[in-house]
């Protein structure tokens, strides 16, 4: 019996038990997919929990907001992919070691690209959030040439991560603003992309919008939103009316899942019954 989960909070509107029971459905593969909900500062229930994974109890695990941090010291060994971006999203044991690996830089770099043709002529970004989603997307970007600006509520955090993701990224650079009106207008001019990685927008505050209303899209830039639910972002569709070409995060959930699931199972994931699974709750359109 494969026993798999994810730990976050809040998770009830989480999509991953519908991914992964369709993929062990359509590999025949006997096994379950739970929830277990840790409260963001309940260290002692998400040690308890690394440990039922140790024991052999659970087969292996996803890790979400706010936990892609929070479990590493909890962990034996990470990946060399995670140990750069210093965050987790799956977990799994291997001869007696706890591993975490991070699948959520291999998903966006992934379904990225279905936002270009070719590349701008001046790869410049702005990255809006600092968590762990935040860190797998800022080290795609450097590692793949872009200039990254990074506008974040909590300043601290986000210089930790710059710091730490230009060594790791082989020496990019990654410039800090505060995420307010003045400083994302005074970014925007030159933006060939925009993305949101914090998890504003997402259901069930799907009113609310990390781009500030006041400031104008760059004319030519396109729109990642990492939410995913509900099916278009306020964010993708105020984009999509301003003439800028928008994608929310269905693809990179879907490819994300798919790794995770070939590193617990050993199977080749059946990524069409996985997109199926969810297309009609939370499709890009």
């Amino acid at each position: 019996m494969i026993r798999l989960g994810l730990t976050g909070y809040p998770l009830a509107h989480s999509l991953s038990p519908r991914l992964h029971m369709a993929a062990l459905t359509a590999c025949g593969l006997e096994g379950e997919y739970r929830l277990y909900p840790v409260a963001p500062d309940d260290k002692q229930a998400l040690q308890a929990l690394t440990a039922r994974l140790r024991s052999g109890e659970l087969t292996g695990l996803n890790v979400t907001l706010p936990h892609k941090q929070n479990v590493l010291p909890f962990l034996d060994e990470l990946t060399p992919e995670a140990r750069a971006i210093g965050a987790v999203n799956t977990l799994y044991l291997r001869k007696g070691r706890l591993i975490g690996h991070n699948t959520d830089a291999a998903g966006f770099r992934a379904d990225m690209g279905r936002l270009f043709v070719c590349p701008p002529p001046e790869k410049r970004a702005l990255v809006i959030g600092s968590g762990g989603g935040a860190r797998a997307v800022v080290y795609v970007l450097l590692r793949d040439g872009w200039e990254v600006t990074v506008a974040a509520l909590l300043l601290d955090q986000a210089e930790a991560l710059a710091e730490s993701l230009g060594r790791a990224a082989g020496g990019g650079s990654v410039r800090v603003i505060p995420a307010e009106t003045g400083a994302i207008r005074a970014a925007a001019s030159s933006l060939a992309l925009i993305v949101n990685a914090s998890p504003v927008g997402m259901t069930p505050h799907h009113q609310a919008m990390p781009w500030p209303e006041e400031a104008p899209f760059p004319p030519g830039a396109a729109v990642y939103d990492l939410v995913y639910h509900p099916r278009e972002t306020r964010l993708a569709r105020a984009a999509r009316r301003a003439g800028l070409k928008a994608l929310t995060g269905l693809g990179m959930l879907v490819e994300q899942a798919a790794l995770a699931f070939e590193c617990w199972t050993g199977t080749s994931a059946p990524r069409a019954a996985m997109f199926a699974s969810v297309e009609e709750i939370c499709c890009v359109t």
